[in-house]
């Protein structure tokens, strides 16, 4: 009887090892399922949360459609600052319809599972949206800076070319934030299916359950993509309305003080309703106690807002109700 050499066993078991590693890299993002976690409520509540949900996005959906509509068929909105508010209403419909139905979807049935592709989606169109929201506040910002400040040089400043610009500007920049983000993220990897307690995929939940290296890059690039999409937007927003307000306070009458305020208010609303929100979400202290918290804080940033915005600008703007008014005249 022969007897293998003893030196020979260890490379074969080192193949199998290397084997069920690469097995393993392999499988990762496979295996890379996720089940939502939504609210600890029970199943009466459920129903209500439902319908609450429900009314929230078709609200949201029917006012922003209400917005592009107005804004597409009535000549006299075909100006920068509602053109701006067209496009904002665009990214509001695709914002609430990336998470809310899939809140929907799991309060029904149930069903909290989510795939790594569903998730890498939702990332995405998060990322977009989010960024190309903070783009459009911030030139909807100077927009109200020139018509305020220096009216005389709008017509010349805010022509269509330039309106245009900015738009297309908004958009490519918060595609393009969104695709390097999207790309980093599409490179992580789970080892197994992982709970994540939010009710959509928060991507600070993902880089703590990943067992990827690419981890500490991203954790470093998330502060700077914040510092560029966010600080930086709203530091020339809040300086653009320091000469608002300053051109506001030398105008002698109360009356036009209150009137040129009004032109303006609608988009300050926003503002404050859009970076209130999210600074809650993000400044707040994390802690265990505080996940419900964070769950309603994101259901008021993802759901919300988007559904407050047309009401805003619809309600309290006299030109929007009055092309409102003439449409519902031309349909009788």
């Amino acid at each position: 009887m022969q007897i293998s050499p003893a030196n020979d066993v260890p490379p074969v078991t080192e193949g199998k090892q290397e084997n069920n590693k690469r097995e393993t890299v392999k499988n990762s993002t496979v295996l890379g399922g996720f089940y939502l976690k939504t609210f600890n409520i029970s199943d009466k509540e459920q129903l209500v949360v439902f319908i609450g949900v429900l009314f929230m996005y078709l609200l949201a959906v029917l006012g922003n459609v209400i917005i592009i509509t107005l804004v597409s068929l009535v000549s006299q909105l075909h100006t920068p600052m509602y053109l701006f508010l067209c496009s904002l209403s665009v990214q509001d419909i695709m914002y609430v319809s990336a998470f809310l139905p899939k809140l929907l979807a799991i309060t029904i049935t149930g069903d909290t599972s989510i795939t790594f592709s569903g998730c890498i989606t939702q990332i995405f169109l998060f990322s977009f949206c989010i960024g190309t929201e903070f783009f459009l506040l911030t030139s909807m910002a100077y927009d109200r800076y020139v018509a305020i400040c220096i009216p005389l040089h709008y017509p010349l400043i805010m022509s269509k070319t330039v309106c245009a610009l900015l738009i297309t500007v908004s958009w490519f920049g918060g595609f393009l934030d969104a695709f390097v983000f999207n790309m980093m993220v599409s490179h992580l990897t789970f080892c197994n299916k992982q709970e994540i307690n939010n009710f959509f995929c928060d991507v600070i939940i993902l880089l703590k359950l990943s067992c990827s290296d690419i981890t500490y890059i991203m954790t470093l690039f998330i502060p700077l993509e914040a510092t560029a999409l966010g600080f930086l937007p709203f530091t020339l927003i809040i300086i653009s309305y320091i000469y608002i307000i300053s051109t506001i306070l030398k105008i002698r009458s109360s009356s036009g003080r209150l009137k040129t305020f009004s032109s303006c208010s609608s988009h300050l609303t926003v503002v404050v309703l859009f970076y209130g929100t999210s600074m809650s979400l993000n400044i707040k202290p994390k802690s265990e106690n505080s996940l419900e918290i964070d769950k309603v804080l994101s259901v008021i940033y993802t759901g919300v807002v988007p559904m407050v915005n047309p009401l805003v600008y619809s309600l309290r703007n006299k030109e929007v109700l009055k092309a409102m008014k003439s449409i519902l005249k031309k349909i009788k």
